[in-house]
C-alpha cells in the first residue's frame, strides 16, 4: 500500500537533544540504550509526558527517583535546556515531501519542551497534524499511542511511514502494523525518504 502519512519523531529525528549525556552521567546509567530504557520506563518522565503532573513536580520526582544530587530547580533548569533546535536541514526536509502527503508529529515531549524549546513556532508549524504525548495522555513504546494514532488519522498502519531514532519505539510501533524505520538524525530520515521516493 503506498505511503500516505509520514510521521515524524522530533528529538533525535528533526530537533537536536542535548543532555542526554549529562543525565546519563548523573544518574550514573551506562550506555545511552540504558539511559533511555531507563527514561522511558521512568514514573516521573511518564506522568509527566502524560500531561498527568507539573513541571515542578517532575523535577522533584527525577531528583528523588534517580538520586541526583541536586535540587529539582536545578533539574529542571537543565532539563528545560535540552531541546536545542531544528537539526540543519530538518525544516527543508519535511517540506520537501511530495504532493499529497500528510506531515505529523509523534513525540513523547511535555509542556515545557513544547512550548518553550527554541525553534518552538518552527517546529509546530511543520505539520499537518501532531500527536503529543502530554495532550492525549499517551507515550511510546506503549500500543495505545500508535493505536491512537492509527485511529486519528483513519489511515492504514502500512501506510504510515514512522521515522524515530529510538529502537524501542520502533518496536512500538511495528508491533502495532506501522511501516517503522529507525532514523537517526536528517540525513538517515533523508536517505530513507528518498529511497521511498517520497520527496519532491
Amino acid at each position: 500500500m503506498p505511503t500516505q502519512l509520514v510521521l515524524f519523531d522530533l528529538g533525535g529525528v528533526l530537533v537536536e537533544l542535548g543532555g542526554v549525556e549529562e543525565f546519563r552521567r548523573l544518574a550514573g546509567a551506562g550506555d545511552e540504550d540504558e539511559i533511555w530504557r531507563r527514561w522511558l520506563s521512568s514514573p516521573s518522565v511518564r506522568r509527566f509526558e502524560r500531561g498527568l503532573c507539573k513541571r515542578q513536580d517532575f523535577a522533584t520526582g527525577m531528583v528523588e527517583e534517580f538520586d541526583l544530587e541536586m535540587t529539582a530547580d536545578d533539574f529542571l533548569e537543565i532539563f528545560a535546556a535540552w531541546p536545542r533546535g531544528l537539526m540543519a536541514g530538518a525544516a527543508e526536509l519535511v517540506s520537501s515531501l511530495a504532493t499529497g502527503l500528510q506531515r505529523a508529529c509523534l513525540s513523547n515531549t511535555n509542556e515545557l519542551h513544547w512550548w518553550e524549546q527554541q525553534d518552538a513556532e518552527r517546529v509546530q508549524s511543520l505539520f499537518d497534524k501532531r500527536f503529543l504525548s502530554f495532550e492525549i495522555g499517551l507515550v511510546k513504546p506503549d500500543r495505545e499511542i500508535f493505536d491512537f494514532v492509527l485511529g486519528a488519522s483513519g489511515i492504514p498502519g502500512e501506510a504510515i511511514l514512522f521515522l524515530d531514532d529510538n529502537a524501542i519505539n520502533i518496536d512500538g510501533a511495528l508491533n502495532a502494523g506501522l511501516d517503522a524505520h529507525r532514523a537517526v538524525g536528517v540525513a538517515e530520515a533523508r536517505a530513507i525518504l528518498e529511497e521511498r521516493e517520497l520527496l519532491s
